[in-house]
């Protein structure tokens, strides 16, 4: 299999170390080629910091298979614009779209994928794939996501954010990982020595998805959440009772007395520079982000970074938001073409397709992967703290015009980090704001009395 697999000049680079070896055989056994023949298929992706490890274990299912898979490869927002424009078409242009956290429920309720139950009864989902807050299901009469309703969706990356922590810096002070948010202020309190070393660092900046996104696990954190339950199509508002405040009081708190000056501008990128170059203790980032940690050509701090699920209030539990991908099929497509995505899913689904895809720098989809002896390797230090996690990352939004109650949220809470107001205010406009939305779409919202 030669020439390109990805347009817009991305190459094959059918030199990959590793490939061959993965291809001969797993654990020292024949790799089980789990896919039958199928129809050639597209993929729409974007380009991201675990993009190649995707393409490459997309080689591996070629040369396992002998499938053909064409990738097409855009940013963020392109992906997203070709993926409508292919969907509301007579005729799709992509089999598999790659759909975001902030985007796939819009393709669920507006019908453009087809549940992947309905295309092969056949088909089961794995036990040991996780369901991401059950968001791979999807029942099209009651506008939920729920197991009682069809397969709609096979996760393909499961991004949530860790506790990323200097495990250098710990032993020296002969501190330990924090498990609750107390112990994280006082170690961070602790290893603040600014200007050379931040506490800890955070996102405050305004973007699609920034400030708000790391905020989510300390409102979870503390039992808190933005709707009071969205399995149940009950959309009240309920940011701004005492556990959203007492989320967005500890925030600021971290901020101002051990964090960056600069918060209210600091992005993902500089978040993670931080770290990067020693200059934070602690960051709350996504897994993806964990490579660049040992690669002497970007960082300082190699193999002095640990990881840890992320913090939590007394009496709660890790929680914190899904920024995952899932793989959806279009409905607009040919059947033959719907088939070879389903058993592009077969494979990806299995064990082995799951730890070759670790073993190629992925983030595997299966807890049967992090059971592997694979994660008690120094490199897969995340995987432990990964797997722990999982199962209590949380769905933020699971409405179509999420975008709108994103935007609220992240003016509100930049505004809140930067000093122009204070965390009840904040919260209370927030609400108000979020409640008018919901109203305008003629959700079952209410929404709770101003703090």
């Amino acid at each position: 299999m030669r020439g390109p697999i990805t347009k817009h000049g991305l190459t094959r680079r059918d030199a990959l170390v590793g490939i061959g070896a993965l291809a001969a055989g797993l654990s020292g056994r024949p790799y089980p080629a789990a896919a039958a023949s199928a129809a050639p298929i597209t993929i729409v992706i974007n380009q991201s910091p675990w993009f190649d490890s995707f393409r490459k274990t997309v080689e591996l299912y070629e040369k396992q298979t002998g499938n053909k898979v064409e990738l097409d490869v855009n940013p963020f927002a392109g992906s997203l614009e070709k993926q409508r424009n292919s969907v509301r078409a007579s005729k799709g242009q992509y089999d598999l779209l790659i759909m975001n956290s902030g985007w796939f429920a819009e393709m669920y309720f507006g019908g453009f994928v087809e549940a992947i139950s309905d295309i092969d009864p056949a088909f089961k989902l794995d036990p040991d794939i996780y369901t991401l807050g059950d968001t791979v299901f999807f029942d099209p009469a009651k506008k939920v996501m729920t197991p009682a309703g069809k397969l709609m969706s096979l996760p393909i990356s499961p991004l949530i954010p860790l506790l990323y922590y200097r495990g250098d810096l710990y032993k020296e002070a002969g501190l330990k990982a924090p498990e609750t948010f107390a112990e994280l202020e006082a170690n961070a309190k602790r290893l603040h020595k600014p200007p050379s070393r931040y506490g800890i660092v955070q996102r405050g900046a305004r973007g699609p998805a920034t400030v708000s996104f790391d905020f989510y696990p300390y409102l979870l954190g503390y039992g808190g959440n933005i709707f009071k339950n969205q399995a149940a199509a009950d959309y009240s508002v309920t940011l701004n009772n005492e556990a959203g405040r007492t989320a967005l009081d500890y925030y600021l708190r971290l901020a101002k007395e051990c964090g960056h000056p600069q918060t209210a501008s600091l992005d993902q990128a500089e978040v993670i520079q931080n770290m990067l170059t020693g200059k934070a203790a602690h960051i709350s980032a996504v897994i993806a982000a964990w490579s660049p940690m040992d690669d002497p050509d970007k960082s300082a701090v190699v193999d002095k970074v640990e990881f840890a699920p992320t913090p939590h209030g007394t009496g709660f539990s890790t929680a914190s938001g899904l920024g995952h991908w899932l793989g959806g099929v279009a409905k607009n497509i040919p059947d033959d073409r719907k088939r070879g995505v389903v058993e592009f899913f077969r494979w990806f689904q299995t064990k082995e397709a799951q730890i070759a895809s670790a073993k190629l720098g992925g983030i595997p989809v299966s807890a049967a992967a992090y059971r592997d002896p694979i994660s008690q390797e120094r490199k897969f230090r995340w995987m432990k703290p990964l797997a722990e996690s999982l199962p209590h990352a949380v769905s933020m939004y699971q409405f179509p015009e999420a975008s709108e109650v994103i935007a609220i949220l992240e003016l509100g809470l930049n505004q809140a980090v930067a000093g122009n107001m204070a965390a009840a205010p904040a919260l209370n406009s927030m609400a108000e704001q979020i409640y008018a939305v919901m109203t305008k779409y003629g959700y079952n919202t209410a929404k709770l009395p101003p703090l």
